[in-house]
C-alpha cells in the first residue's frame, strides 16, 4: 500500500488554509509539529505560539498558513478522512463480494491504526488519536454551517457516501445507510477512547478485537447478513 499511496496527494479544500502546507518544508513542519503538540497537550491547550516554539519558527509564519487553530484542526481532520478513503479503496480493490468489501470497510473504521510510513511528515497513529478525541470540535460548533459551505467536511461525507452505496448494493431497501455508516465510524472512535480511558464503558474479550467484532455484528444484523 505504501507504494500506491505515496504517489497520491490527499486533497483538502483550499478554502480551509491560507497557504497550502504541502507546498513547502515549513508547511509540512507545521502539520507534523501540530500533530505532535495536539496529541501531547490537547486541542484546548494548543496554541500557535507553542507550535512555533516547537518547530523553531515564528507565530507569524504559522498564521501565513492558517487563519486560526480551528482551521488547522479542520485541515487535520479532512486530511485524515481523505487518507482513510484511499486506504479503503485499496482494501476493496479486486474484491467482487459486496459483503466482503463491507467487512473490510468496517475493519478499517474500527481497527487500531498503524503508521504506514507513506507520508514522512504525518504520524497517522497520533493523528488517529487526535481525530478520536478532538475532531468533533471541528464540526460541533457555531461555525459548522459556514464551514460546511466551503467544503470543510467533504472528505468525511465522501467516505460515508462510498460505504453507504455499498450498504445499498447489499440491501437496496435499507432505509438508513448514511446513518448506519456514520454511526459505526463515530462509535468505533468512541469505543477506542473508552477502551483506553474508561474501560468499564466498553467490553474487551480476550483473543479478539472486540471493537471490530461488535461493529461487524451490529452492521451485519442490521442488514440481515448471516
Amino acid at each position: 500500500m505504501s507504494g500506491i499511496i505515496s504517489n497520491v496527494n490527499i486533497i483538502v479544500s483550499d478554502k480551509i488554509f491560507l497557504k497550502n502546507p504541502e507546498s513547502s518544508l515549513l508547511g509540512r513542519r507545521i502539520i507534523s509539529g501540530s500533530i505532535d503538540l495536539i496529541d501531547e497537550v490537547g486541542f484546548e491547550c494548543f496554541t500557535f505560539r507553542k507550535l512555533a516554539m516547537q518547530i523553531q519558527s515564528t507565530e507569524a509564519s504559522v498564521y501565513r498558513y492558517f487563519e486560526n487553530k480551528q482551521r488547522l484542526l479542520l485541515y487535520l481532520s479532512c486530511w485524515y478522512w481523505g487518507w482513510l478513503e484511499y486506504r479503503l479503496v485499496f482494501r476493496m480493490a479486486n474484491i467482487d463480494s459486496a459483503e466482503e468489501r463491507l467487512n473490510r470497510a468496517i475493519h478499517l473504521f474500527a481497527e487500531r491504526v498503524e503508521e504506514d510510513g507513506s507520508f514522512e511528515h504525518i504520524n497517522e497513529v497520533k493523528l488517529n488519536r487526535i481525530v478520536i478525541s478532538e475532531s468533533s470540535k471541528a464540526y460541533m460548533n457555531k461555525l459548522v454551517d459556514e464551514e460546511n459551505k466551503i467544503g470543510a467536511f467533504a472528505a468525511y461525507k465522501q467516505l460515508v457516501e462510498r460505504v453507504s452505496k455499498l450498504v445499498l448494493e447489499i440491501k437496496p431497501d435499507y432505509k438508513y445507510p448514511h446513518m448506519l455508516i456514520s454511526a459505526v465510524i463515530e462509535d468505533a472512535h468512541q469505543q477506542r477512547f473508552f477502551a483506553e480511558h474508561l474501560p468499564k464503558l466498553t467490553d474487551s474479550i480476550k483473543g479478539e478485537d472486540s471493537i471490530v467484532e461488535f461493529h461487524k455484528d451490529l452492521v451485519f444484523k442490521a442488514l440481515e447478513i448471516k
